[in-house]
């Protein structure tokens, strides 16, 4: 089980930090946590293809977690030729909706698949690519996620809490993922809370959503729906993660000599392996193996 921070960002715009993603491979398959902006160009850079993702899970729907996700979809489906199995894609209400709005017949991208199955030029490219007519349209295979859901294979499984972050408009999970090499648990956007404790309970990794110094943030109703660094401290010290990685970053953390103040701050309350994440920093889960590859 390895994990790639694709995008360790947030929405202001970066050229250090893609916008949140995150890749892990378990045996065979690939899959990704959100998909930001950037976060695919990034997975190009980790030397992985649309074609080989297999699952895509989404925490909840703001855009800085999804934008990228039509690309992936769209270049599986355009450069897979129909010769890969449809896209797993797991997340919360209205998913099942804003996904029908995109790629349906009526979809915003529905004027270009619809070219793309029956312009000739498009059909020629298709056929080079190895594959048979009639093209079939887009069809992933949607789950939406509630809290408490379970989806499981043979070789992982991912469980669900809700979180506290911009409801009521969004749904906004925090995802577990268990194999027999480790486990991760992602918060998506998440202020603190039992529920992500008991989530996160022993695991081998836990990125958290560290969005600020905390304390820099005033408004309350911004307090409860985030986490700043001695959140995400706390939060991992309750749960007894083996690692803390700190993403979802906004740039006051890149200035010189504060990140060795925000990791000194947050070792005052949480004594596991403190890990300020960068865009395409492979971790491993694994207890028997080290904690960062590169």
């Amino acid at each position: 089980m390895k994990i790639t921070l694709l995008g360790t960002g947030n929405p202001a715009p970066s050229l250090k930090r893609m916008g949140p993603g995150y890749l892990v491979t378990v045996g065979d398959d690939v899959i990704i946590f959100d998909h930001g902006p950037g976060s695919h160009h990034r997975l190009l850079q980790a030397g992985k293809k649309a074609t080989e993702v297999t699952h895509a899970f989404f925490s909840h729907l703001h855009y800085d977690h999804f934008v990228d996700f039509p690309r992936l979809l769209l270049t599986r489906w355009d450069h897979g030729a129909g010769h890969i199995p449809d896209l797993k894609v797991f997340g919360p209400p209205p998913l099942r909706d804003m996904m029908d709005k995109l790629f349906g017949p009526e979809g915003a991208f529905a004027p270009d698949i619809n070219a793309r199955i029956n312009w000739d030029a498009s059909l020629h490219v298709y056929r080079a690519r190895g594959g048979v007519e009639p093209r079939r349209w887009p069809a992933p295979e949607v789950r939406e996620l509630n809290k408490g859901d379970t989806v499981e294979t043979d070789r992982w499984r991912v469980r669900t809490v809700e979180v506290p972050h911009a409801q009521p408009w969004l749904t906004c999970l925090a995802l577990r993922l268990d194999t027999d090499k480790g486990s991760m648990v992602y918060t998506g956007d998440a202020g603190p809370s039992r529920a992500l404790e008991a989530l996160a309970k022993d695991c081998d990794v836990l990125i958290h959503m560290c969005a600020n110094i905390s304390g820099s943030v005033d408004n309350q109703a911004t307090r409860l729906g985030t986490s700043g660094h001695m959140e995400a401290a706390r939060t991992a010290a309750a749960a007894g993660a083996r690692r803390l990685v700190a993403s979802h970053i906004y740039d006051q953390f890149d200035r010189p000599g504060v990140r060795e103040k925000v990791i000194a701050d947050m070792a005052k309350v949480y004594d596991g392996v403190i890990v300020l994440g960068e865009d395409l920093m492979e971790l491993s889960a694994d207890p028997d193996l080290p904690g960062i590859f590169r």
